[in-house]
């Protein structure tokens, strides 16, 4: 192969650093080339709640393994406590994977762990996946933007840190703009009725995923005024993401992905 051809090698993990890598929506074949190898190589992985059973199949048998994920109100470990074991595990000499569900740096707190490495003067890399606003959109048959019905598309998250939804309602309720939501479940009758309180439709199509991208992927479809108890109705729980705008209008064509030809 030509020297310039893709893949092409990189320098493996090195001893004391911590890699916060992004391991996507949760199917382990959307994990970047850097994000595999880096789990061949780890000596610790320390991994969260929304890594998919997928991708902790891809990490060798051997490596040890700490769970710090979070779900509502149950924290298996506090995040002053997950930054100082990164930084402890790392002063010992090991090759951390800090993994993370979707992409570090989106709604994933990867921001504040590397304050803390920096801090501590802790070598580090962060590997970027794909988030689940992409993936999730993307297997479910929605574009999430779409000349003919979103301009833009904002990120939101549906669960504040001090746990409540108060959030810019007027600069979300606009048209030609797709929402996304993450971690909303829980707040999802608050999302709708604070979106048509501030201006959207009642009628504006939104749709909920749960588990996107894996053989446990459930689409709920509906509108704001609907969805919510559409959600109820059908069982569906953490984790999901809250999508709302016409392009949700599409899913019912453009879906591809069915989770039963993929036992």
């Amino acid at each position: 192969m030509p020297e310039s051809s893709f893949p092409r090698e990189r320098r493996p993990a090195q001893a004391g650093w911590v890699y916060l890598v992004g391991a996507g929506p949760g199917d382990a074949e959307l994990l970047t080339l850097r994000a595999a190898r880096l789990l061949l190589e780890a000596d610790v992985l320390v991994y969260d709640n929304l890594v998919s059973q997928e991708v902790l199949d891809c990490v060798p048998a051997g490596t040890e393994r700490i769970y710090v994920g979070k779900k509502a109100s149950q924290h298996a470990l506090p995040q002053p406590d997950i930054n100082a074991l990164l930084v402890g595990l790392a002063q010992k000499g090991k090759r951390v994977v800090r993994l993370k569900g979707g992409d570090p740096f989106i709604f994933g707190r990867g921001g504040e762990e590397v304050e803390e490495l920096v801090k501590a003067g802790i070598p580090f890399e962060v590997v970027p996946g794909i988030t689940a606003a992409a993936g999730v959109g993307a297997y479910a048959g929605i574009p999430l933007t779409h000349r003919d019905f979103a301009q833009s598309c904002i990120f939101v998250t549906g669960h504040l840190k001090d746990g409540t939804v108060d959030l810019d309602w007027d600069m979300l309720a606009r048209r030609k703009q797709t929402l996304v939501f993450y971690m909303g479940i829980t707040q999802l009758a608050t999302i709708c009725s604070q979106l048509v309180a501030h201006g959207l439709a009642a009628s504006t199509p939104a749709a909920v995923v749960r588990r996107g991208t894996t053989k446990a992927q459930r689409v709920v479809t509906s509108d704001l005024a609907g969805l919510p108890e559409a959600v109820k109705a059908a069982g569906i729980t953490p984790p999901a993401l809250t999508i709302v705008g016409d392009v949700v209008s599409l899913q019912s064509r453009l879906a591809w992905f069915h989770p039963e030809d993929h036992q």
